[in-house]
């Protein structure tokens, strides 16, 4: 009982460090709603150990890539999310609290038509990169940090930095969220789809995340 009073009291100070926004009156409903959905599960969840110890995979910095193995061809397989704290206590809810993240990602990922098909990205050993966001094209250069798996791509249509970690599906490309925001409108535009709000609504609410893609090979 005391092991598990102590994780309780642990996930309430996650919900309360990691959402600094939620619960607000500068919130609408429907992201107020999802707040208590975060809070809810990190305080049902945090009484498994599984779960701490499986929250070190949402931490950006964790389960770094050598430059030989971002190196071929990645493939769309669902929304990806992590955090840029590397606090303990956010360790400790952090994969909670992404795993609702993407669910509330994966319905405009849909809308914007994203799947395996037309959604890739390949990283060449010349230093050039070859990617499509919903069959729309982008290309360029890129430069890979080992050190901290940061990516910084460049392009005609897009130049961004983004990040690169191990995931479930094989590795995860993640972007601060105004510029995954860029990326889609430079597809969306071409498309003539609108629908990002949810994305928006993500990067209002929630302190130091990183979105994206999850990719297999």
């Amino acid at each position: 009982m005391k092991k598990i009073s102590i994780l309780a009291s642990l996930a309430i100070s996650v919900a309360l460090a990691g959402c600094t926004t939620l619960g607000t009156a500068a919130l609408s409903g429907a992201a107020s709603k999802a707040g208590g959905n975060v809070l809810s599960n990190v305080l049902g969840a945090a009484t498994n150990a599984n779960t701490i110890t499986n929250a070190l995979s949402s931490i950006l910095g964790t389960d770094k890539l050598t430059q030989s193995q971002l190196i071929g061809t990645w493939k769309y397989s669902g929304p990806g999310c992590a955090f840029t704290t590397d606090k303990t206590l956010a360790k400790a809810g952090g994969e909670v609290a992404a795993t609702q993240i993407k669910e509330k990602m994966a319905p405009t990922y849909k809308t914007l038509n994203l799947t395996a098909d037309n959604t890739t990205i390949t990283f060449g050993e010349d230093g050039t990169y070859s990617a499509k966001i919903g069959g729309k094209s982008v290309s360029g250069k890129y430069t890979y940090s080992e050190s901290d798996g940061k990516i910084v791509l460049q392009g005609l249509l897009f130049n961004a930095n983004c990040y690169a970690k191990r995931s479930s599906s094989g590795i995860a490309i993640l972007f601060e969220a105004k510029k995954l925001l860029t990326l889609f409108q430079v597809a969306s535009a071409l498309s003539g789809n609108k629908n990002l709000e949810a994305i928006s609504e993500i990067s209002k609410n929630y302190d130091g995340v990183r979105l994206g893609f999850e990719m297999g090979q």
